[in-house]
């Protein structure tokens, strides 16, 4: 089994069996959406030979199901100048554009003098002895009520969570880079922020990172900083971090989909991603 999202097919996406989505078969997950069309931004900033930039705020809004059939992404430079620039991409399949995303690159400079606020306590990635430094795939950590593990059973609580992982590939054959993994990690802010006793009763709609600097590898945390719901509408959001600290923020809206949740109560998986048929 490929840990890659897609191949290539000349221009085209073909999603691989770990991009299927859990709420519905024939459904992609956004994990994989998300990994694509940061994938096209990053390609379209490079063929301009913007390697000043960075990317500050990634917007997705997930508007309408995209299936498990070949896509393609469409790129547009809006706005380039010295300090700024905004690129927004298309997910398309069968000429129906399904998702799309917006990014802001950002020329960094120098950070002026005087004191501002920000939290004296962060996130910490699990210990070293349990989760080694490997930017190499595997069933994501969380912790919450119960300590550090790979078990999701484990984690299906009331509890505060925590997940750390390492992004998968988004394309067959290439390696994938730091803003690739976190772009599509950021996804899974929905399940971290709506996961609970009863497992995942909420979809999300869209996708917001903000960024203050680019990650330093494929390893990337998310942590709750907090959630609010009314009346079957969810704001989650989520502390970004990795191993050399905290990165930005991510939030996502989402609806109740209590008719149809993702129970993990009872879901293991193997080592390669998949998961382990139902005794």
């Amino acid at each position: 089994m490929s840990l890659a999202m897609f191949t290539l097919d000349g221009d085209r996406l073909v999603p691989a069996e770990i991009a299927r989505s859990m709420w519905k078969h024939d459904q992609m997950h956004g994990v994989a959406i998300s990994g694509a069309l940061a994938r096209a931004l990053e390609l379209q900033l490079a063929a301009l030979g913007r390697t000043d930039l960075h990317p500050a705020r990634y917007t997705v809004d997930l508007f309408q199901p995209a299936t498990m059939a070949p896509c393609t992404v469409e790129t547009e430079v809006v706005r380039e100048g010295r300090r700024i620039c905004l690129i927004d991409a298309s997910l398309m399949q069968e000429g129906v554009r399904v998702a799309r995303a917006s990014c802001i690159f950002l020329l960094a400079t120098e950070t002026p003098k005087g004191d501002v606020w920000s939290p004296v306590e962060r996130p910490q990635p699990p210990p070293e002895d349990l989760v080694p430094v490997s930017d190499e795939p595997r069933v994501p950590h969380f912790v919450s009520d119960s300590p550090w593990s790979q078990s999701f059973p484990d984690h299906q609580n009331s509890g505060r969570k925590q997940t750390w992982q390492a992004g998968l590939p988004v394309v067959e054959g290439e390696e994938g880079t730091p803003f690739q993994s976190v772009a599509s990690i950021a996804d899974g802010t929905s399940m971290v922020v709506n996961w609970g006793t009863e497992g995942v009763k909420f979809i999300n709609t869209d996708i917001t990172l903000a960024l203050a600097r680019p990650p330093v590898s494929r390893e990337i945390g998310l942590s709750v900083t907090d959630r609010v719901e009314h009346d079957g509408i969810a704001v989650g959001t989520v502390e970004v971090f990795d191993r050399a600290g905290p990165l930005g923020t991510a939030m996502v809206t989402a609806l109740a989909n209590a008719a149809r949740p993702i129970d993990f109560g009872d879901v293991e998986f193997e080592d390669d991603g998949s998961r382990k048929p139902a005794e």
